[in-house]
């Protein structure tokens, strides 16, 4: 399931249903910073100025907390990079689209803490297989919509037709997403540009 920002208070939400997306909503960035491990329950009692009892009743454990705010943090990387992609009419542009928001997240409301995927594949590895197969089940429906973008580009003979859509989505996907580990690892912003420079060359010679 996953766990959408509530604008203004809708009345066919239970007093519950609202509780328990406060508590997504305040703790996501924490867990996406500090991760699984790192998050503490006084960090969840302290962003959300609720009881241990008031957590507890709205979820079964932290590990509820955690896969929750990980679909709330995907959520809204996903409704950023839709908006903008939504703006263009091309495949290409809309691969474009793409790479710009991750050049320029800064300028965006993305999370604390940078991306969820990058941050979550390390935190969980070898700690939390639950929220290790989520990350997988995300990349590979990213990996499915890029692809399936690709093909379309083809058909409408944007690109050329001998381009393998699966092998470019995960090229994509690995440029994208290690210009973000460069640029957290260095803290060169200049390495992840260089690195996303290679990715919209890739998508200009598709």
């Amino acid at each position: 399931m996953v766990y959408f920002c509530v604008v203004k208070e809708d009345k066919n939400i239970s007093k519950a249903e609202r509780t328990r997306q406060f508590i997504i909503e305040k703790t996501a960035p924490i867990f996406n910073k500090k991760g699984y491990a790192g998050t503490s329950l006084s960090d969840i009692t302290e962003a959300t100025g609720l009881t241990k009892g008031s957590i507890y009743g709205n979820f079964a454990d932290k590990d509820e907390v955690a896969l929750a705010a990980f679909d709330y943090n995907i959520a809204r990387m996903r409704a950023v990079t839709s908006a903008e992609m939504a703006k263009h009419n091309t495949a290409r542009e809309q691969l474009l689209a793409y790479v710009e928001v991750y050049g320029n997240y800064m300028k965006y409301s993305f999370q604390t803490g940078g991306c969820p995927i990058m941050n979550t594949t390390v935190d969980a590895d070898d700690t939390h297989p639950v929220l290790k197969s989520k990350v997988c089940q995300v990349m590979m429906a990213w990996k499915d919509r890029v692809a399936g973008l690709i093909e379309k580009g083809i058909a409408n003979k944007e690109f050329k037709k001998d381009t393998d859509s699966e092998q470019t989505a995960l090229t994509l996907f690995a440029m994208i997403e290690g210009a973000i580990l460069i640029n957290q690892a260095t803290g060169r912003l200049d390495y992840r540009k260089k690195v996303l420079q290679s990715a919209e060359k890739l998508i200009k010679d598709l």
